[in-house]
């Protein structure tokens, strides 16, 4: 057995399933691992914590082989919108990014923006809702000192050119919401300053889990604001307040939650085991063939077809009127997808089962034939 079959052998989800951009079922190797955690913490055998505390530098560890950063550039946080808060808060000047972005890096830049005074949203117009090197390029100016991007689209499923923008923005920080890519598309991870990902959707660790990722130039930038007492140079500062450690460590509030850590540990090293390349080939095949099923029956793809642009997003824009009537034709035979904003997102992984294949056809089936033109 190979290890992508191995691999897709970990899914356990009903068929039907098409929305892992939303979240991604947990692996058989997960739910394992949580209750082997649970099972030690529950009985608290002698010796046996000391592996729970452990669970920091190995998910630390392996956030780091699959972004290519050091461990300790790496710090662990709940989700991705903690880690970019933590990034965005501080930072000093012009922040540039697109308001119609997921919602976690535009209120992060206004709410710093109000606490602070020291970070200025600077809102890029987009074209198609795409951010591409040159629009961003065109809207530069000095005042300007980070842009944050997401690696993917949520809403479009665009994939955003990662090397193009580094060479656009120069010396600028670059800032990168990675949670729609993260662990399952290769991308240029070095060409950041920053990269922020949670674990609950293309790596099926659950909810809790994610990272901040900081080059040694991020943290010579940014001001750790909400940094607690673990992150110090010292594991426990009794009795007197330390000044934040000079590393990603600055930018931690609390210890975080041990088997959310291991789960994401796991998560990781299955990925790492079968290879992200690996992974994005069979995502790659898996969207063709959705976007196939509805080219067959006719209804609009909006995301991109060039496999450059593209990750495991699929977005179709039936017209107006038929939204609802192809929603209720997914539901009815009982396919998960995300209807957001007249369009309707599926979403799949490396994994994909003919009973999802047989599915979704039987549902655009009935759609097609209740449209009345």
């Amino acid at each position: 057995m190979d290890a992508l079959t191995r691999f897709r052998d970990d899914f356990t989800e009903e068929p039907g399933y098409l929305d892992y951009a939303r979240v991604g079922p947990v692996s058989r190797t997960v739910a394992a691992e949580t209750l082997a955690q649970f099972d030690v913490l529950s009985h608290a055998r002698f010796g046996s914590l000391d592996n729970l505390r452990g669970q920091d530098v190995r998910a630390r560890q392996a956030v780091a082989r699959l972004i290519g950063f050091r461990p300790d550039q790496v710090a662990l946080q709940p989700g991705t919108t903690a880690g970019l808060m933590q990034a965005i808060f501080g930072l000093t000047g012009g922040v540039l990014l697109a308001p119609g972005d997921f919602p976690s890096g535009p209120f992060a830049a206004v709410r710093a923006a109000e606490a602070l005074n020291v970070v200025s949203p600077v809102w890029l117009d987009t074209q198609g809702d795409r951010v591409t090197p040159g629009l961003i390029k065109s809207q530069l100016t000095p005042a300007i000192s980070a842009v944050v991007v997401s690696l993917v689209d949520p809403r479009t499923g665009h994939r955003t050119d990662l090397e193009g923008i580094r060479q656009v923005i120069g010396d600028r920080l670059l800032i990168v919401d990675a949670i729609q890519g993260f662990g399952v598309i290769e991308a240029p991870f070095q060409l950041a300053d920053v990269v922020a990902s949670g674990g609950q959707k293309w790596a099926r660790a659950g909810w809790g889990t994610g990272f901040l990722a900081l080059s040694d130039r991020a943290v010579d930038a940014l001001v750790p604001v909400f940094s607690g007492y673990v992150g110090t140079d010292v594991d426990e500062p009794w009795d007197e307040v330390l000044p934040p450690s000079h590393s990603a460590r600055a930018f931690r509030v609390g210890n975080g939650d041990p088997i959310a850590e291991a789960r994401f540990a796991v998560a990781l090293e299955e990925i790492a085991a079968v290879g992200v390349a690996t992974i994005e080939t069979a995502i790659t095949e898996n969207v063709t063939e959705l976007i196939d099923i509805a080219d067959e029956f006719a209804i609009p793809v909006v995301s991109s077809r060039d496999e450059r642009e593209r990750a495991g997003i699929v977005v179709l824009e039936p017209p107006v009127e038929q939204v609802t009537l192809l929603q209720a034709s997914l539901h009815n035979h009982g396919v998960t997808v995300t209807t957001r904003g007249g369009t309707i997102r599926l979403s799949v992984h490396a994994a994909l089962s003919a009973d999802t294949f047989d599915m979704l056809r039987a549902a655009l089936t009935s759609y097609s034939t209740a449209v009345t033109y």
